[in-house]
């Protein structure tokens, strides 16, 4: 135990003598710098508050303005209201100072009641979504409203640099729909999957829906949306993440891959290196200088999830889980062949550098001790039944090392894995990108600590991906991290060798292994339990990676098609291919342009593209009856993907209508036959080019490969896709071994044939037109 002997800093007895105090002034001066560095934080955290409450103001108009009053004042001049007269009568006397005095409270007076209202316009601006709907193709013109409307948001956002939380007060609330809107939107959806007696059924259970319990429901989120910043969010926080009671490995955690480029095949260089770009991400979060996202370079999108993005974790619960946030950490955790360590990274006040941290990465690596007992398949705990890890964590780690370790995970900035194993990304060899896509999903089902935010996995040959848990924040803040570190790390570089770029004047505080009690028969059980339930799930992951490569965004945007619009009508052909039928299809889209807006449901299966995808496979069809029907298609996907991000979804409202309906007790039909119809292909675009840091011309191979997750029913397909270049699309498809009608293989192979069947198509039209 020579590990908790050397974390004594201070004791004291009582002798014979008297008194015996022992302490570390070592540990003690770190201890003072810890509490340095928290209220430094709190008081950056306070003066970033003030700035974003008064932005899109600055203090220093507040000096200008209150310079302006005293001159004003003493110059004899009427100050606007009587202002500074007002607020002299309150004061004491009326000397200069109290004079000065008053002209500070009259111009605090104006300069606020000017900022709100700035604020309250600007916030009223941004709920207008009609530049949305407006055509971006050559040659189409911006109404003036659109313009007029652009120009006064720019004039109210741009006058200094704002910071990442700067326009939350500004955003709009997310817009409640009518019942009416919603139902007519949900049967145009449904129309293409029933036929005319199905169809007829449901239109029924809306109609009757729509007139009786509807209209109580509907009250209750009125109220909601009245009250709180968005009437979706927590609750779908909390139904659809945290009282889940299935593994959070395939079943909800996602991964993202490495660049098809990578600096140094060092592992422990490679990984001190983002190491460090990820705390630096952190410290740009912390201090708010990251700039918000904004969609033209002027509607910003909402920032509220990065708040969570590190120091986070997914605590289990009996019935529900919760995610805990802590404010500060100063050491990562690090899973290197069955063993865990705590990691600091902060020394004596400052971040240590990557040369540094490759010190302690590389101290891990060539420790030779074993595992203790039990330790090695630990984290087979979070990865099985929620319910059975939150009883085991109650019972068993809830005192000595088990409590201390534990807690020193779940308050850990983020979570390592030093890969005992070597995975590749190969062009020529797709098996080595299907196992690479796999060991970032589930690893060997006890190597990632699937509760945290999110786990950096690091090959032997330098490799790296990441697991992230999904209840914190949606894929595309993690994708922003992820961009930031990986072009961060392409500038600063690494030496010719390639180890890690950095002095090390003294060696770094060496990594301490964690300590655990877990030679407990029913505790060692209870990890076998959870290990079998993810072994078994694991092994019916049937994942494939598709890299495609003989056309991207540039013949895509040459069709002039909205490239998502594009991909998805793909998605549908191959599905109908591959099924022989059409299925409800789940597109996520974001809703970040509201308050703490997250996701809503685009459903990409319409009217439109099962027509075109039946003249796709009906040989008596002509080329332009095909390409009007696609054109249409399209047009219909991106009109109803534009609703989604304006908050005319479907899905959302029909979700929060059904949380209601439980709480009230009150049983609905039509509810009922919305939520028991899977989605059995569920896709989403991983986003791309978030960081205005990234140059594709300088460095053409500094993009992902994008990332992927499991299917979400158990007869269907996830498929994740990326259009990484104008000549390189990546398809993640991902589906179940024990279903007998899927295949990820299959499904692959008809996504690279309609893709060329889509490219002839657009050359046959192109050589139709050009003859007529």
């Amino acid at each position: 135990m020579a590990e908790a002997h050397s974390a004594v800093a201070f004791s004291f007895a009582i002798t014979h003598d008297g008194w015996d105090v022992n302490f570390d002034r070592e540990v003690l001066y770190l201890v003072w710098e810890s509490g340095l560095r928290s209220w430094k934080k709190r008081l950056a955290r306070f003066r970033n508050s003030v700035n974003n409450g008064v932005y899109p103001g600055h203090l220093q108009s507040l000096y200008f303005l209150w310079a302006l009053l005293v001159g004003a004042h003493f110059a004899g001049f009427h100050i606007p209201f009587g202002l500074v007269q007002k607020a002299l009568a309150f004061m004491p006397g009326t000397s200069i100072f109290w004079q000065i005095t008053s002209c500070l409270l009259a111009a605090l007076t104006l300069w606020l009641s000017v900022i709100f209202f700035m604020r309250y316009l600007l916030k009223i601006l941004l709920m207008y979504k009609g530049w949305m709907y407006e055509s971006r193709a050559p040659g189409s013109r911006i109404s003036k409203k659109t313009l007029l409307w652009a120009s006064v948001v720019r004039v109210l956002s741009g006058w200094n640099k704002p910071k990442l939380y700067s326009f939350q007060g500004s955003l709009p609330r997310l817009p409640l729909p009518s019942v009416k809107d919603t139902m007519r939107r949900y049967l145009q959806s449904v129309r293409p999957l029933l036929d005319d007696e199905k169809y007829e059924r449901v239109v029924r259970l809306a109609d009757e829906f729509e007139r009786t319990i509807a209209v109580k429901l509907q009250r209750y989120l009125i109220l909601k949306s009245w009250w709180s910043s968005n009437y979706v969010s927590d609750w779908w926080e909390e139904y659809v993440y945290l009282r889940g009671r299935s593994p959070l490995m395939v079943n909800s955690n996602f991964y993202g891959t490495d660049t098809l480029m990578r600096a140094t095949s060092v592992q422990a260089a490679r990984a001190g290196t983002l190491i460090h770009m990820c705390l630096k991400f952190r410290r740009l979060i912390d201090r708010q200088e990251l700039e918000p996202i904004m969609l033209q370079n002027m509607v910003p999108l909402c920032s509220s999830q990065y708040e969570r993005l590190f120091n986070t974790v997914r605590v289990p619960g009996i019935e529900t889980d919760k995610i805990v946030h802590y404010q500060d950490s100063t050491h990562i955790t690090v899973y290197h062949k069955g063993k865990y360590y705590k990691v600091m990274v902060y020394y004596r006040g400052r971040l240590l550098n990557p040369a540094e941290i490759q010190v302690q990465m590389q101290q891990i690596l060539d420790d030779k001790s074993a595992p203790m007992i039990g330790e090695e398949k630990l984290a087979a705990l979070t990865a099985g039944e929620r319910t059975h890890w939150a009883h085991i964590r109650q019972t068993m780690f809830n005192r000595g090392n088990n409590r201390t370790s534990l807690h020193c995970i779940e308050r850990a900035a983020f979570n390592v894995c030093l890969d005992d194993i070597e995975y590749a990304f190969d062009e020529n060899d797709t098996s080595k990108l299907d196992d690479y896509g796999r060991v970032l999903l589930h690893g060997k089902g006890y190597d990632r600590w699937f509760d945290k935010s999110f786990n950096l996995c690091f090959s032997t040959n330098g490799l790296v991906g990441f697991n992230a848990e999904h209840t914190w924040a949606d894929a595309p803040v993690m994708g922003h991290l992820w961009e930031q570190v990986i072009w961060s790390e392409m500038e600063y570089g690494y030496k010719e060798d390639g180890n890690a770029k950095g002095p090390v004047d003294s060696p770094p505080p060496a990594p301490t292994r964690l300590q655990w009690e877990l030679n407990n028969e029913d505790l060692l059980k209870a990890i076998d339990i959870s290990y079998g339930v993810a072994e078994k799930l694991l092994n019916d992951v049937d994942l494939k990676i598709l890299m495609y490569t003989k056309y991207g965004k540039g013949f895509m945007k040459s069709c002039r098609v909205s490239p998502d619009a594009f991909i998805q009508m793909i998605l549908q052909l191959s599905y109908y291919r591959t099924a022989g039928r059409f299925c409800l299809t789940y597109e996520a889209s974001m809703t970040r342009l509201f308050r703490e807006g997250r996701t809503e449901t685009v459903r990409s299966c319409t009217n439109e593209s099962a027509a075109w995808v039946l003249s796709m496979n009906n040989p008596n069809a002509s080329t332009e009856e095909r390409m009007h029907l696609f054109k249409q298609a399209t047009d219909r996907h991106q009109l109803g993907y534009q609703d989604a991000m304006a908050g005319r979804g479907i899905d959302r409202h029909l979700f929060c209508l059904y949380v209601v309906s439980k709480y009230l007790e009150l049983e609905s039909p039509f509810l009922q036959e919305v939520f028991n119809e899977p989605w059995r292909l569920s896709t989403s675009q991983t986003p791309h080019g978030q960081t205005s840091l990234l140059d594709l011309k300088k460095h053409p191979k500094c993009v992902s490969a994008g990332g992927g997750f499991g299917p979400v029913a158990d007869d269907g397909y996830g498929v994740s896709y990326i259009i990484a270049g104008e000549n390189t699309i990546f398809f993640h498809v991902s589906s179940k071994l024990s279903c007998p009608i899927t295949s990820s293989s299959r499904f692959v192979e008809q996504i690279q044939t309609s893709l060329q069947d889509v490219q002839t198509l657009f050359a046959d039209f192109k050589k139709t037109s050009a003859k007529k």
